[in-house]
Order: C-alpha cells, then structure tokens, then sequence
C-alpha cells in the first residue's frame, strides 16, 4: 500500500497563523511570516511589521559608535605624536643634544650617565606619588622610587631650569656622574623629556645629619666619636670635590640637611642642585648669591664672588652645629644668640666654650679633641676667605684629630704643646694685619682673637 504525503496547510492540522503563513514539508510543515515582518507565524506568536525606526536607530548608533572610536584613535594618534614631539622638544631644549654629544665623544661616561625616560621615572614614582616623596627644597621635591631593575633611587625633579644654563647644566651631570666617592651621593643619570629636568641619585636611606642632630630626643645620644667621623667624612668629600675631581666643584650649599647617613651613618654629601664648576683657570666665580641663611659665607654675600673658601666658611657652621646640637639660625632665641655661628665665637672670645657645647658630648678623653675642632672651626668662620684654610687642610685635620681618637697613646704633652703652638702662630698671623680689616668687623670681631683665648677648664 502507498503512502500518501498530506498537506497539513490546507488542513487544519496546522498551527500556523493562516495557510498563508505555512509552507507543507515532506510529512510535516513550517510556520514563516511574510518579508517585512518579524514573528514565527504561528497562532500563538503571530506576525508584526518590523519597527523601521529602531533600526534605523540602531544602525545609526552602532555607525556614530564606529566613527567615535575613529576619532577617538586617530585623536590618541595625534596626541601620542603631540606627546613625542613635545618631549623631542623638551629633550633638545635641556640639553639632550649635547649630552649626547659628550657621550658619543667618548668622555668615559657611557657607563656612568643613563638618561632616563619620563616614562621610566614616571613608573618608578608611581606617577610622582605624593606618600613617597623625601625631601623638598628651593630647587626642587625628591621622589624616593624604584627602577624596572629593582634599584631604589631618589628622583629629584627640578622647580626650574635657567636656559641660558643648560650647558653648564650638563657639563655638571657629566662631571658628577663620574664622581665616585665613597662619602658623595653617586648621580646615576638625568631625565630631559620634562619641561625641567629630573636628577636620579643612588637612594640613602637614613635620613640627614640635620635631622639626626636635631631630632627631639635623639640629639644627646649621638656620641662624640660619631659626631667626628661624619665632620671628617663630610670634609674629605668636599675636599675631593674642590680638589680632586677633574673639574673643581664648588657645592655652594653645604649644610647638615645636605649631608645623608646611611644605615651605619656613613657620610654621603648630596644635593648639588646650586653647585658650580669652576674652569680651571679661574679661583672664583660671580655668581647670584644662592644658599641657606645661616650657613652663608659673608664675604660671598657681601661680594658675589664665589670661592671654595665660600663652601669652608658653612662647613664651619655644620662643625659648630656639630658641637653644639643648636641650629644654625633660631629666631626663638635672643638677638645676640640667633647666629649660632656669631654666639659660638663670642663665647669663645669670652671664654665661655664649654657652656655651649651639646649636654653629654663632654668627658674627660675627648676633652682635647673637642678644643681642637673649636679651634679648627673658628678659623673656617674667619671673615676673610683667603684667612680660612682649604677644605684640604680641614680634612686633614680632622682626620688629624680623629686618629688621635682612635689612638689615644698618640696624644701625649707633646701634642697639647702643638695645640698651644698653633694657637700662638695664629694669634701672631693675625696681629701681622693689624687693624687693617677692624672696619668691617662688626658682628665678627671674635673671629680675629679667639685664639688667644685660654682654653683650660675654668668650669
């Protein structure tokens, strides 16, 4: 028997909407919706006219969607040129052309000058994170960060460049890049993408001497040996500085805030953001009058002409500072104490030293060492710069002094006697002037007599 096929649509075995919303199949059948409608055709779902409107909106939300995001990257692109022509621009402007001459001159310092990217620094900060930054100054705000390469830095970015020192600006970078001394902070290379150019320095991580002398509560325990080797850490820094290194420098603002400890308090002079080179054939420079109130040679501020003896003069400061615990300048004290400097030399001329010191440095064994670095002191706050002696000579000295520390057997009668000596050859040098400079004296007459000052214990 042959079975025969039935056209369901034409029955009423179909659930299609009408016979002509259904199509007959080979033993069943399919509901459909004419063209221009949407549906399934069926009794239940039925047929609609399809909404023109929401596709034409639709079509045209997804086309202004399509065109935004072309605008949108074609604008990146454009920014993202604006972006490496700008920092071409900055690159060239602070003297990255230059440098790259220097560099390809082959003047030893490829392997000690990196020039950063504002990216790198930028990653390294966590875009200048304000929770991380470790110092601020006149010259610009220290980010402590860390490299790709795990290296924690400090990143000094810069408040201002003067463009008609941009060379002298990287000379400065060359020539401190290639410093490599034990008690100065190294400078590992510059940024110049930014409109001021950023410094990176290794990071020292135990603050500043100003902080470790003043700080509440912590000044009287930091021992008189400690005190001495960092005075003499610091002076052979500055020493090298001046003369040592292959272009003279000038640091131009020492002070205990610019001297770093490490974690075993080793000295690390810092902050060479006001330093000049000197070329070598000249011994000063004129120059606008830059540093910190209470550490300026007055002879600097008097003439402009910068000198190594300029940097002599504050570092005899930080020694008073040192030996005194008090700051340099300190408006909460009376009118004739607000000098440190000029209070401690007047009570020296009065023979007073011994009430000025810091409270628990003073003992028995280190009575003669505290004398002599008084002494050693007052001569680097002499008016005169060319009265001072050199860096060189302090260096020595102190490390003079400390070597006795080490080995107390060397300070005999003998060395009390040289002490005395030294006091008379001063005292005698001095009235060789005569009066000739008693003119301009006025707030510093101590400093021409305080050798004659008898320094027994009359306490």
């Amino acid at each position: 028997m042959v079975e025969t096929n039935i056209d369901e649509c034409k029955t009423s075995n179909n659930t299609c909407l009408s016979e002509n919303n259904c199509h007959n199949t080979d033993g069943s059948y399919k509901c459909f919706c004419p063209k221009g409608q949407s549906g399934d055709g069926t009794k239940n779902g039925g047929c609609h006219r399809r909404d023109i409107v929401t596709q034409v909106v639709i079509g045209t939300g997804a086309g202004f969607i399509l065109l935004i995001v072309g605008i949108s990257s074609l604008y990146l692109i454009y920014e993202k040129r604006k972006l490496v022509k700008l920092k071409e621009k900055f690159f060239k402007q602070n003297g990255g052309i230059i440098l790259q001459q220097r560099l390809s001159a082959g003047e030893n310092t490829s392997q000690s000058t990196t020039v950063f990217s504002a990216e790198e620094l930028k990653k390294a900060t966590n875009n200048y994170d304000e929770s991380i930054i470790i110092g601020r100054g006149g010259y610009g705000t220290v980010y402590k960060g860390v490299l790709s390469d795990k290296r924690i830095v400090a990143i000094k970015k810069s408040k201002i460049v003067d463009q008609s020192q941009i060379e002298q600006f990287i000379n400065e970078v060359i020539v401190l890049s290639q410093i490599n001394h034990r008690n100065v902070v190294k400078l590992l290379g510059c940024c110049l993408e930014t409109e001021v150019p950023s410094l990176v320095y290794e990071f020292v991580n135990n603050g500043t001497l100003f902080d470790y002398i003043h700080k509440e509560g912590k000044a009287g325990n930091v021992p008189w040996k400690t005190r001495l080797r960092i005075a003499a850490e610091a002076a052979g820094a500055l020493s090298y500085l001046h003369s040592a290194a292959s272009i003279p420098i000038i640091h131009r603002d020492v002070k205990t805030a610019n001297i770093l400890l490490d974690e075993t308090y080793t000295t690390k002079v810092s902050d060479f953001g006001a330093s000049r080179l000197v070329p070598l054939d000249q011994t000063e420079l004129a120059t606008l009058v830059q540093g910190t109130i209470g550490y300026l040679d007055p002879e600097y501020m008097q003439t402009s002409q910068l000198t190594q003896k300029s940097d002599v003069y504050s570092f005899g400061v930080v020694l008073v500072e040192l030996l005194t615990g008090e700051k340099p300048l300190c408006f909460d004290r009376s009118e004739e104490k607000r000098s440190l400097a000029m209070h401690f030399l007047s009570c020296l001329r009065e023979d007073r030293m011994f009430e000025v010191l810091q409270v628990g440095i003073l003992n028995v064994e280190n009575k003669e060492k505290i004398k002599e670095v008084a002494i050693l002191a007052t001569k680097c706050l002499r008016l005169r710069g060319e009265e001072r002696p050199s860096m060189k000579e302090v260096a020595m000295e102190l490390e003079g002094i400390r070597l006795m520390e080490k080995h107390p057997w060397i300070n005999t009668d003998v060395n009390l006697e040289e002490t005395h000596y030294l006091l008379h050859e001063a005292s005698s040098s001095i009235h060789e002037h005569g009066d000739s400079s008693s003119h301009q004296n006025t707030g510093y007459d101590g400093i021409k007599d305080h050798v004659l000052i008898d320094f027994d214990d009359r306490r």
